[in-house]
């Protein structure tokens, strides 16, 4: 371990201390979140979605940022897209199980309030199958996208928010990487589980998890963006 990853554990732990030991801390952010659910989104993924990525970077090239790389835009974009995904849980979580309900489930919505059953984890499976087989391939092509956008212009701030050129920028996409992979094998293989655990979880608990899965996929996308 270098000494960068030591200090990088020290700030995680300083950072994520004062939830444990300081109830009026848990407190205030229980409340804030219940509150401003989309700036908590926003917030949760921009921080612990863009670490992930640091991690990948970390993982392939042996540091945690450099010139280029561009943390603050990438922290906006994945705030954006948090967002996004708040959206398209609520979307998927309500409407999946009124879906299943049409399709004889009679209990498919009644189920996700109750206790852990084989129904419920059942209902979870649909929701997530549904929400990373028609969303997730849209935000992980978009975010790559951006992505694209961001090295493209060096990391600055100034060079991310000039157009995005969507045409040339899909033209010159990897998509042998993008479905051999990220769309062939993390989204079965990973996601589908993954958020059908994240389905299990009461509603307040959601979006976090989910974040916290976004450090896993900013991991995959870092490997995959250096992926041969």
């Amino acid at each position: 371990m270098k000494k960068s990853d030591f200090i990088v554990i020290g700030c995680v732990i300083v950072c994520l201390l004062p939830f444990f030991v300081c109830d009026s801390v848990y407190s205030f952010y229980k409340t804030f979140n219940a509150e401003h659910g989309m700036i908590m989104s926003f917030l949760k993924f921009a921080i612990l979605s863009t670490f992930g990525e640091c991690i990948g970077l970390r993982i392939s090239a042996g540091v945690y940022n450099r010139e280029g790389f561009g943390i603050w835009p990438r922290a906006i974009v994945w705030g954006i897209l948090g967002m996004g995904i708040s959206m398209a849980m609520t979307i998927f979580s309500s409407g999946v199980p009124v879906f299943l309900k049409t399709m004889g489930m009679e209990n498919a919505v009644a189920v996700m309030g109750e206790s852990l059953s084989w129904d419920k984890v059942f209902v979870a499976f649909c929701i997530s199958v549904a929400q990373n087989t028609i969303f997730a391939p849209v935000f992980m092509t978009l975010h790559k996208i951006t992505d694209t956008h961001i090295l493209t212009h060096g990391g600055t701030l100034s060079g991310f928010f000039t157009p995005i050129q969507m045409g040339e920028i899909m033209a010159n996409l990897n998509w042998r990487v993008q479905w051999n992979f990220v769309f062939k094998k993390t989204i079965p293989f990973f996601w589908f589980p993954a958020h059908t655990i994240t389905f299990l979880l009461p509603g307040d608990m959601r979006v976090l998890f989910a974040a916290l899965l976004g450090v896993i996929l900013g991991v995959l996308l870092a490997i995959a963006t250096h992926k041969k």
